[in-house]
């Protein structure tokens, strides 16, 4: 079960994106996701905001004149100060007192100075949030318009989890990261130039004894980093474990309690919950021991301006308000560190999320038009094939040479053990994949010289796996046509022999399905899924074992319905009962991925080779 947990909890750490641990230091301790090529990344992703130049321009501009004009409030207040302090030592020395006039005039630029900060971040603020949105916007519409161009092939070696991962987790890593991240970069590194060069107009002594503090922080963050990191990667690793075994007991508690494997699993949760204890315990101290570290380290930096300044005020070198506006400008200089610090690890995830976006958007692409295509009007459903060879890799070839011509309105059956390659052929004729060699025309057009999504529309087509929307029992038959009116899906439904059922239900054809159609029966999705088909009315006909997964009463009703959708249309039946193919014009034997024996199934049994044995085995099944 620990192998199994192990995958699990793989899986469920690599869907959710990177969270920052607790602690008052977390978000810049916690390891951080980093793209394999940063710069290219960034890059691209300049490139892809180029065309919003304009907005982010302004945002520049507004981000600039919003941290200049907050960078001038402390240095004005101090002038207010100054002039307090002096007029109070005149009144105390009798020649005169506080010149109140003047320092409301200063505090009223310094309300304004403020005030315009406020707005100016304000804009700035509003413009790249709307600059962010249009960027996400664009990338879920490209990524949505790039899968309906993908190759099947794609899909097929990726997990859904990964493919939904592109639209919802990078984006929303690459919005977060976008929104914040560039305005505090240009905020805070605005900022520590113009509070440096505030602070050495005031007094580069003092300048020099508050820089003398950086390394020593610095040196003592790296070292707490460089300690804290292995416990935050455990931390990470037994979530994750943790996650993997709740979620796997929770979901197959029915064969934990079948098999009395719950002692088991509460042991092994019990060992894994305890070392992410030690693991998340050490990280959160040491991150708790940041804060503590650097304001003591902090603190005294503040004993040593005051020191300096306290001696230059007496020696006359600057005034007690320049004292006022250095503490706080020491102040504001630590908080763009620290910004910048945090806006460095959101750069990183965002920079891994934008990296697997361009990534998916750079994928090879099908082609989706042809010059001079043949119209999907031509098609009425006879298919040839003129030896067909594909194979998934050149190195693996499944069919080799086949050839074979079906008539417009002839059922063709495609049998053969489980995993012999069976839903090959119908990718094939989907052209979800393309023939290495040979060809299959329909009605005399290669299927390459169609437009791929014209092609489809020649096929109707009812699979094992039924997709139903959550929606309505109508809005889902009316899948197959989106103007069909009200009657013929009535007429589709009667045909398919789920009209019944679906009057027998309190809100009829308005019922509603959930998501997971789950208040239907398996038998009655087929049907409904059935309706669907036949109210597309396509010239041909897949259907993919629609009735493997019901029971024998079930499947006689789907069989009819069946029988009634493929009447004068041309249909490849994948069938896994032999049973049900009996009266098939042709019939395809498929085994170890090749087609062994094609004929009708009189002819099949009477030469007495594979399609005998299967089919002889079955009934004799059905008689034990």
């Amino acid at each position: 079960m620990s192998e199994r947990s192990d995958r699990t909890a793989a899986s469920a750490s690599a869907s959710k994106p990177n969270r920052p641990m607790g602690g008052p230091m977390g978000r810049g301790l916690a390891p951080v996701e980093k793209a394999k090529d940063f710069k290219g990344t960034i890059r691209k992703l300049i490139k892809y905001m180029s065309r919003y130049k304009i907005g982010v321009g302004a945002v520049l501009l507004f981000a600039v004149g919003s941290v200049i004009f907050n960078i001038f409030g402390p240095k004005i207040l101090g002038n207010a100060i100054t002039e307090i302090f002096t007029g109070v030592m005149a009144k105390l020395g009798g020649n005169g007192g506080i010149d109140f006039h003047k320092v409301g005039l200063i505090l009223l630029t310094v309300i304004v100075l403020y005030a315009a900060s406020a707005v100016f971040n304000f804009i700035q603020g509003w413009i790249m949030t709307g600059i962010t949105q249009k960027i996400c916007f664009g990338l879920r519409r490209e990524i949505s318009e790039k899968i309906n161009r993908m190759p099947m092939k794609y899909f097929e070696s990726m997990t859904i989890g990964e493919v939904l991962s592109r639209i919802t987790n990078d984006v929303d890593t690459l919005n977060t990261g976008l929104n914040q991240s560039v305005t505090t970069l240009i905020t805070s590194v605005t900022t520590l130039i113009g509070i440096s060069v505030m602070m050495l107009t005031i007094s580069p002594l003092m300048t020099l004894i508050a820089f003398i503090i950086l390394p020593i922080s610095a040196g003592l963050l790296s070292i707490l980093v460089k300690f804290s990191q292995k416990f935050f990667k455990n931390q990470q690793k037994y979530l994750g474990k943790v996650n993997g075994q709740v979620e796997e007991v929770y979901s197959g508690h029915n064969v934990v309690k079948a098999f009395n494997r719950e002692d088991a699993a509460l042991e092994e949760f019990s060992d894994t919950n305890q070392k992410l204890f030690e693991s998340a315990w050490k990280s959160q101290f040491i991150s708790g021991m940041m804060m503590p570290i650097m304001n003591f380290v902090g603190n005294l930096g503040y004993v040593g301006v005051v020191i300096s300044g306290g001696l230059l005020v007496i020696k006359g070198t600057i005034s007690i308000g320049d004292i006022q506006a250095f503490i706080q400008y020491i102040r504001q200089f630590t908080q763009p560190i620290s910004q910048a610090a945090q806006v460095i690890n959101m750069v990183q995830s965002m920079a891994a999320g934008a990296e697997r976006v361009f990534q998916f958007l750079a994928e090879e692409e099908e082609d989706q038009t042809v010059e001079n295509p043949a119209s999907k009007y031509d098609i009425r459903g006879g298919v040839s094939f003129d030896h067909v060879r594909f194979g998934y890799t050149p190195e693996e070839i499944i069919i080799k040479d086949f050839t074979c011509e079906v008539a417009p309105g002839q059922m063709v059956a495609i049998v053969g053990p489980t995993g012999a390659g069976k839903t090959t052929m119908v990718k094939l004729l989907m052209r979800f994949y393309d023939v290495l060699s040979g060809s299959i025309k329909i009605d005399g057009h290669d299927l390459r010289s169609f437009n791929r999504s014209e092609l489809r529309e020649g096929f109707g087509m009812v699979l094992q796996d039924t997709w139903l929307f959550k929606g309505s029992i109508k809005e889902n038959i009316r899948y197959g046509r989106l103007d069909a009116s009200d009657e013929e899906v009535v007429a589709a439904a009667k045909a398919a022999q789920v009209d019944h059922f679906i009057m027998t239900l309190p809100e009829g054809y308005n019922t509603e399905l959930n998501e997971e159609a789950s208040n239907v029966s398996e038998g009655q999705r087929q049907l409904i899924t059935i309706a669907r088909a036949i109210l597309a009315d396509k010239p041909i006909l897949i259907l993919d074992e629609a009735t493997s997964s019901v029971d024998t009463r079930t499947e006689l009703g789907i069989q009819k319905a069946m029988a009634y959708l493929m009447e004068g249309r041309t249909s490849f039946v994948i069938a896994h009962r032999l049973s049900t193919v009996r009266e098939a014009d042709v019939i395809l034997v498929m085994r170890d991925g090749d087609i062994v024996e094609f004929g009708t199934h009189e002819q099949l049994l009477d030469k007495n080779g594979f399609y005998a044995d299967l089919y002889n085995s079955q009934f004799e099944e059905i008689l034990a």
